[in-house]
């Protein structure tokens, strides 16, 4: 798929009444799908991946694996089989790399099947050239010598293989320390990589790998602690587990303008920081085995325990803050949201002021939020996938028509996002028409 680049969402918002109700699915975790992608590079046999998201990332990660010479059959709905050649190309092509923000994730798995690597700096989105150290010094701990020629990174691996190393990160950072963990999978010896993210997309890969052959301790915690296999036999499908974001993005959407909304396909164990923010401010909320259930409250307060600072896992989610945000402009009171984790997260506030919504910057982390506001439809670009779905909602919330362009950035995480919400009641078309 590919979408075009010219298409707009219409959105007749709600003016601020609990009309949504039904049931929403979530899809199959965009994060944990590319990284099981990637891993497929590591395996001697076909690897076949489940409940894969019909997004944008997916449709590029496809065209890579496809570029470096991986066999990729679509099997039935959101399923794929891949495998691997026995000699992969090993650069990363720019042209689809610019376009992916995951296309990195790929180089673990390339640099230690081929013991080198070359590729751009990954991109994606408009969220910042994130920095790569922390991939660039894990390769070179791994015995790896890394050299930048004419825009792209060339890694080589000294004769021809990795190497177990001790890896401490500054940071925890989630595609680092899956990158790393992949590409200690197949090298000599054993890794300990400390400051690990702690993500359930990183035990959900490492519980797939190690079926397959892989021995790797502690995933899902701080420390873990690869022992060097070589190349896997996958012996069942991996399943995508469900994209989390999704399911707190629904969450908010349901505290904001639904009257009765359960969220199916869900795994609300991985939503317990969003879960007790809402609950504090007055938000109704059942959980199940794999459902959430969220029904509107007649008042929504904001007071110091809704303040919001993102931090990793299980903090609150950074992907959440954006929509977060658009909920504490319909809540009573003033909240503070710190972003902690990245620069240029808070590209969506001048839309949503636009819209009516009062928002005080206080600096490039720190905002303060005040409610009640009463939001307008107003024209607006997505500049970034989280941000495009906090339009969806805000513009839901709002008065009057919204139009949202540029919502190939909304594609390239949320599959057909418009089909599920219009099931629920909401007015939002899609067209190309100018």
């Amino acid at each position: 798929m590919d979408a075009d680049r010219n298409e707009k969402f219409i959105i007749q918002g709600l003016g601020g009444a609990p009309a949504l109700r039904g049931a929403i699915p979530v899809r199959g975790a965009k994060n944990a799908a590319l990284k099981a992608l990637a891993a497929s590079l590591l395996f001697k046999n076909t690897v076949v991946v489940r409940n894969v998201p019909e997004i944008e990332d997916i449709a590029r990660a496809m065209e890579l694996l496809t570029a470096l010479g991986a066999q990729v059959v679509k099997t039935a709905a959101r399923t794929y089989a891949i495998t691997a050649p026995r000699a992969p190309v090993s650069a990363l092509p720019d042209a689809i790399a610019n376009r992916l923000r995951a296309s990195i994730v790929f180089a673990g798995p390339l640099l230690a099947r081929t013991g080198k690597v070359s590729f751009p700096h990954p991109g994606g989105c408009l969220i910042g050239a994130r920095p790569i150290d922390l991939f660039l010094e894990g390769f070179q701990k791994m015995g790896a010598r890394v050299r930048e020629k004419g825009g792209r990174y060339e890694i080589e691996a000294f004769g021809g293989a990795l190497s177990g190393a001790k890896i401490f990160f500054k940071k925890p950072s989630v595609t680092a320390t899956e990158t790393l963990m992949m590409a200690a999978v197949a090298a000599r010896g054993t890794t300990v990589i400390k400051n690990a993210a702690m993500e359930p997309e990183i035990p959900a890969l490492a519980e797939f790998l190690n079926k397959s052959g892989a021995k790797i301790a502690g995933a899902g915690t701080p420390v873990i602690t690869i022992k060097g296999t070589g190349l896997l036999t996958a012996k069942k499908p991996f399943t995508t587990p469900p994209d989390r974001i999704e399911a707190g993005s629904f969450l908010i959407l349901g505290a904001l303008a639904a009257r009765d909304l359960i969220i199916m396909d869900c795994d609300p164990a991985h939503l317990e920081s969003p879960i007790e923010h809402l609950r504090a401010m007055g938000v109704t909320i059942e959980t199940g085995k794999n459902t959430l259930r969220v029904t509107n409250p007649p008042r929504r307060r904001a007071f110091r325990s809704s303040d919001i600072a993102t931090h990793e896992y299980p903090g609150f989610p950074t992907d959440l803050q954006a929509p977060m945000t658009v909920l504490l402009s319909q809540a009573e009171g003033r909240a503070l949201v710190f972003e902690t984790i990245f620069e240029g997260r808070f590209r969506h506030l001048d839309a949503l002021q636009k819209m009516g919504a009062k928002i005080e910057v206080c600096d490039p982390h720190r905002v303060i939020v005040s409610g009640v506001a009463a939001l307008s439809g107003r024209t607006l670009e997505s500049p970034d996938l989280r941000a495009g779905l906090a339009y969806i909602i805000a513009a839901l919330v709002a008065s009057g028509e919204s139009v949202i362009h540029n919502v190939y950035t909304i594609d390239r995480g949320y599959e057909r996002i418009e089909e599920r919400l219009r099931k629920i009641g909401a007015d939002i078309k899609r067209t190309n028409k100018q």
